[in-house]
């Protein structure tokens, strides 16, 4: 696969985490790039990085969850380089909720951090991708989790496979339009955020590989990419048992 180059990418949730791996990766390539997410002095560290290996780079704090804000992130990046070539929406939580002890308060959050800032972005980069005269590339950063709704990850994976459904439809509708869309389902990945929070994590990979597997992902294009091949042919697995079957397992998967 050919490696990007000379590119204007666009990445969400890029001050720590996945983000900023892949921030990293692609600096080398000569690219543009445009970093965006809530915390400024860690977005700006990144940026830095990014520079002083040798690619472009645009930090802009904004925060997801106001789509005002996220429209304000599309307008500049074109301001600066003219289009974007590839987004790459990465915000996003996955903390342990048990059924039994969330709120609708807690539900209805996750779902805006996981839902709600794809939407933001999704439909100003759907205006500017459509009338650029080669389209563009949507990648979003989903979850094995989106496949199936997993114990003390329901909101969660709620959110997740709200926003695959939502992507698959632009993907049909868009491709006239030169508007490709890939969806990134990674299982569970090693990054700070959710080191100490007790939740089982089967098969659990680095952030760095992670982001390897993102950015090839970003070269291919699948319309579904999905790893690591032990957590993918887990779910794979349960999706095809009987529901008692399945459900005994995730149980016991749940409970550590």
């Amino acid at each position: 696969m050919a490696r990007i180059t000379d590119s204007t990418i666009l990445i969400v949730g890029a001050s720590s985490g996945i983000g900023a791996e892949v921030a990293r990766l692609l600096a080398s390539g000569g690219n543009r790039l445009v970093v965006t997410a809530r915390r400024a002095p860690e977005l700006a560290s990144v940026a830095a990085e990014v520079r002083a290996a040798g690619s472009d780079c645009l930090d802009l704090p904004a925060d997801a969850l106001d789509p005002r804000a996220a429209a304000g992130v599309v307008t500049a990046a074109v301001a600066e380089y003219g289009s974007i070539d590839i987004a790459l929406l990465n915000a996003g939580q996955g903390p342990d909720l048990r059924m039994d002890q969330v709120g609708v308060e807690d539900v209805t959050r996750i779902m805006a951090l996981n839902y709600d800032v794809v939407v933001n972005y999704l439909v100003p980069l759907i205006e500017q991708l459509g009338g650029q005269p080669a389209g563009g590339l949507i990648a979003h950063t989903n979850s094995l989790a989106g496949l199936m709704g997993l114990p003390r990850q329901g909101p969660y994976s709620a959110a997740k496979a709200a926003a695959r459904t939502l992507i698959d439809a632009a993907r049909v509708e868009l491709a006239p339009r030169g508007i490709r869309f890939t969806s990134i389902h990674p299982g569970f990945v090693a990054t700070d955020r959710i080191s100490g929070d007790g939740l089982p994590k089967p098969f659990e990979i680095s952030q760095e590989r992670a982001a390897r597997l993102v950015v090839r992902a970003l070269e291919r294009e699948p319309a579904q990419a999905y790893f690591p091949w032990a957590t993918t042919t887990l779910v794979r697995t349960l999706r095809a048992l009987p529901t008692p079957v399945s459900s005994r397992v995730l149980r016991r998967l749940a409970a550590g």
